[in-house]
């Protein structure tokens, strides 16, 4: 695996970062009995949404292999943070070549043809969910049925040929493909901005609101949520 060690001071939804030891992951429930410590000392967490007004603490999500094995914590960015992965790098480095199951999964399949579709845009993107923490970290979560997650960082409005570009990147696809946008101010649906003519469910730090200027909403007007990311 060929980690990052480039400092990145304020990690970014969906960024995955390496835990330096078990101390330093603050959870509201109980360990379960799947994140042992050697689990936790080698398979990334994922950045989530929240506010916290605690600026040393990263609230992050710890996976395990199974999909329902899932939860919330918080890492203490103090104790250092060996490692992060960005999304973008692993499009950037076209971290799927490097898989050895790429030809058996339909979501790295998938992920191979869309990729210069995605790259046409002009806007930083990068595969997210469990085909990100597989390619991030070589501990592979996929099988038969998994979806590909998508993360676009786009700060402005679209213009109308990245928006075409991005409904030929999705369509007659080998699995479920779920392309979210990250505005810098939150994160939305690609699909349902369009099926909804711009309306959509904006995942802030502060929770989710609906709005149809995901671009322009300011921050600070949500009620407080966990969602994971």
């Amino acid at each position: 695996m060929d980690h990052a060690h480039n400092h990145i001071p304020c990690p970014a939804p969906h960024d995955l970062l390496w835990t330096p030891n078990r101390a330093a992951l603050t959870t509201v429930e109980p360990m379960p009995q799947w994140a042992t410590t050697e689990w936790i000392a080698l398979a990334p967490v994922v950045v989530r949404r929240e506010h916290i007004d605690a600026t040393s603490l990263v609230p992050v999500g710890l996976r395990g292999k199974l999909r329902h094995q899932r939860l919330r914590a918080y890492l203490d960015s103090t104790a250092g943070i060996p490692c992060c992965i960005r999304p973008e790098e692993l499009a950037r480095r076209h971290a799927w070549l490097e898989q050895p199951q790429r030809l058996q999964s339909p979501a790295i399949s998938t992920l191979m043809r869309i990729a210069p579709y995605l790259d046409r845009t002009g806007l930083a993107w990068g595969p997210t969910g469990s085909v990100g923490f597989t390619l991030a970290s070589g501990i592979s979560t996929l099988h038969a049925g998994s979806d590909l997650d998508i993360v676009v960082r786009c700060g402005r409005p679209f213009t109308q040929g990245q928006v075409d570009t991005l409904h030929c990147a999705l369509a007659n696809s080998a699995c479920k493909v779920d392309l979210q946008v990250d505005t810098g101010r939150g994160g939305f649906s690609f699909l349902e901005w369009t099926r909804k003519a711009g309306v959509v469910l904006l995942k802030t730090n502060f929770g989710p609101i609906i709005t149809n200027t995901p671009w322009e909403e300011p921050a600070g007007r949500n009620c407080h949520s966990g969602h994971m990311q």
